[in-house]
């Protein structure tokens, strides 16, 4: 439960605040967390973690594209079903995925948006007026979406401090991670000079922090979070409810800036770790943020199931369901952490008993660009030609030319080194990939030829007709080079050279700040409990997709079961609102991010996403060759185990002369003819 309203704490009793009883004079925390703080470490206790989350943001883009009042009912509708309800409709019961003809009974006034969609022989995605009646022969965009959320990300790192300072994780088209903890630590800095500016005393830092000496927390309109069992809002605040603090004030500042520049509202929560942050954006909403303070951890997650916590919604969780028949935390908390490890295994056990308690070591990784881009469309009825397919690949080769463009294509930021063809017939979906070649100009016309080819290799394998669902994806981008002098600035001597040199652009200069080692360190930890958790990134991925038909009522014709086979996977990141609605509980929704395009490799077996496909066959290659060196070897120890070894010959004495002589030494006679 939580409490909402403006919050003034005076977090001591009466008798403390005359002075008349002795306040502590030391806090709980160590000088040495402190500077762990300033690291951004995920081991400070005093680390605070924010999730913002846009508002129903497909319905969002939508209102203010068209300028319309926020109080507005408005559904974004995609070929006969709802796929984005905005907060005025909902106060009317109205709820995705349901017939648009009963949305309208229950909401009179709603408005219906369709979106945007790509068109044979276009270049450019448009917003239609009857889009709906076209579905065999258009494409769904969320290129409009897309932009506004890059708008949004832009808006949100310009109210921070600048690297390496500023850690911000892109987590999906509409929500994003900040780790405010080195923000905070310099605050404080400032704030409490006396009390954290000075060095610890006997320059030991594992000495205690001074007590805080605010007694009185102000946290305005923020939803709070009810204590633990235990605690009171008369205890005197530590420091981790001052750093909680002065997230909150940044969060809701960042808020307010996105609100005012971009007319977009968010919800927001406010913890120590990614999970509890995540949880807390959700659990008051619309334009709100909620708070979940250390003291308050415990209480919070009691009232959730705990298959709603990030990688407990899968295979994993219903394991740990099935063992304990329950799916809430409140019960799962009384089961011993020797019965947890017994009944799953170690690492699960253990990771499932910190989890539950609400702690989560996860970090903010600041990379945000995308890692693939994929354009796809689910053919009800299926196609049957070649004819058919090709129209369809200019359409997805248009699709994804576009938003290269976007990320910098032409002025040579990102290039994609790798195009991937996937094709479904029946329940089977084949895969074929190419390499894009870096030597030449990367235009439309290159990607389309390259998409052809693949097209071309899976026609030729058989069993292409009739296909149920093709899609087109590049990925495995290369970063452009920046600051590169042209061949002129080697040649040219003297004071030529050196205008030629400073008149080129140079890269920016900021502290390393790569987490390449720790990703190096991490992957030999991929082991035990990440066995169960579905790896992707939906916020590297770029996916154009029509999300949710098997949803949806066809127009014309019933599903064809091959559609009805699509495989889906629900992202392990557990996201509730990937289409813009914000309960939790929306099941298995067809989304861009759900969907993913693996590689079955033939000779282990193993599912590897595509863009893995040519790192995972050069695995095989290079244990091929270790094999066949490792067997030359093995057979040249068994026959010198039943060769007869040579006499050793002895060296000529004198001179050897030209030409002739006996054999030198390790050298022995070949016989011919045998």
């Amino acid at each position: 439960m939580s409490s909402q309203g403006a919050f003034t704490f005076a977090s001591s009793p009466a008798s403390i605040l005359d002075g008349s009883t002795t306040r502590r004079c030391k806090s709980r925390f160590t000088f040495k967390q402190l500077s762990l703080l300033a690291a951004s470490s995920t081991a400070c206790p005093l680390r605070v973690i924010a999730h913002v989350d846009l508002d129903a943001f497909y319905a969002q883009c939508e209102t203010v594209r068209l300028g319309l009042p926020e109080d507005q009912p408005l559904a974004v509708q995609q070929w006969g079903g709802l796929i984005a309800i905005n907060y005025p409709s909902r106060a009317h019961g109205v709820t995705r995925f349901m017939d648009m003809g009963q949305a309208k009974k229950l909401c009179p006034n709603i408005m219906f948006q369709h979106v945007a969609t790509w068109r044979e022989g276009e270049d450019k995605w448009a917003y239609r007026d009857d889009p709906a009646t076209h579905i065999a022969t258009q494409k769904v965009s969320l290129d409009p979406y897309r932009a506004e959320s890059r708008k949004i990300l832009a808006c949100i790192k310009a109210h921070l401090p600048a690297a390496p300072v500023q850690r911000v994780e892109k987590a999906s088209v509409d929500e994003v991670f900040l780790d405010l903890s080195a923000q905070i630590h310099g605050i404080l800095l400032d704030r409490y000079p006396e009390e954290l500016a000075r060095p610890p005393p006997y320059d030991d830092p594992t000495e205690n922090l001074p007590s805080p000496p605010t007694t009185v927390l102000d946290w305005k309109a923020d939803a709070l979070v009810d204590l633990d069992v235990g605690e009171t809002e008369l205890d005197d605040p530590d420091w981790d409810d001052i750093t909680m603090l002065i997230g909150s004030e940044i969060v809701r500042s960042i808020r307010a800036a996105v609100r005012e520049e971009l007319r977009y509202t968010c919800s927001a929560g406010v913890a120590r770790n990614k999970m509890l942050a995540k949880l807390g954006s959700g659990a008051h909403k619309p334009n709100q943020q909620t708070v979940v303070r250390n003291r308050a951890a415990q209480q919070f997650l009691d009232g959730f199931k705990f298959t709603k916590i990030r990688n407990l919604g899968g295979k994993l969780g219903e394991q740990v369901v099935a063992a304990f028949g329950t799916d809430t935390v409140r019960e799962l908390l009384k089961v011993p952490l020797d019965t947890m490890k017994n009944k799953l295994d170690d690492d699960a056990g253990a990771w499932i008993y910190k989890i539950i308690r609400g702690d989560d070591l996860s970090e903010v990784t600041q990379r945000t660009e995308i890692k693939s881009m994929l354009s796809a469309k689910s053919f009800r009825p299926c196609i049957n030609t070649e004819d058919q397919a090709v129209k369809w690949l200019r359409i997805f080769v248009a699709d994804i030319f576009n938003r290269l463009i976007d990320i910098g294509l032409l002025e040579n930021k990102r290039r994609p080194r790798t195009i991937n063809l996937h094709h479904r017939q029946g329940g089977v979906t084949r895969s074929r990939q190419l390499p894009i070649a870096t030597g030449r100009k990367l235009d439309e016309n290159v990607l389309f030829e390259l998409s052809r080819t693949l097209l071309d290799q899976v026609i030729v394998d058989g069993r292409a007709w009739p296909c149920a669902n093709l899609s087109l994806s590049v990925g495995g981008f290369d970063e452009g080079m920046a600051g590169n002098r042209t061949l002129g600035g080697f040649v040219l001597k003297g004071e030529a050279a050196k205008a030629m040199n400073e008149s080129m652009p140079r890269p920016e200069s900021h502290p390393r700040n790569d987490d390449s080692h720790l990703n190096k360190r991490r992957r030999t930890d991929e082991g035990g409990i990440q066995k169960f958790f579905t790896r992707h990134d939906s916020s590297r991925e770029e996916h154009d997709e029509d999300f949710g038909v098997e949803r949806m009522p066809a127009p014309d014709t019933r599903p064809s079961s091959a559609t009805v086979q699509e495989t889906i996977r629900r992202p392990a990141s557990g996201n509730f609102d990937r289409l813009g609605a914000d309960t939790p509980d929306v099941g298995i929704v067809t989304t861009p991010e759900d969907i993913t395009e693996n590689y079955v490799c033939a000779k282990c077996q193993a599912s590897v996403p595509v863009d893995e496909q040519g790192e995972h066959e050069d695995w095989h290659f290079a244990k091929d060759l270790q094999a066949e060196e490792r067997e030359p070897r093995s057979n040249s120890t068994e026959n010198n185990a039943t060769v007869k070894k040579p006499k050793a010959v002895k060296p000529q004495k004198g001179p050897r002369k030209p030409g002739g002589g006996g054999d030198e030494r390790g050298q022995r006679k070949l016989v011919w003819g045998k």
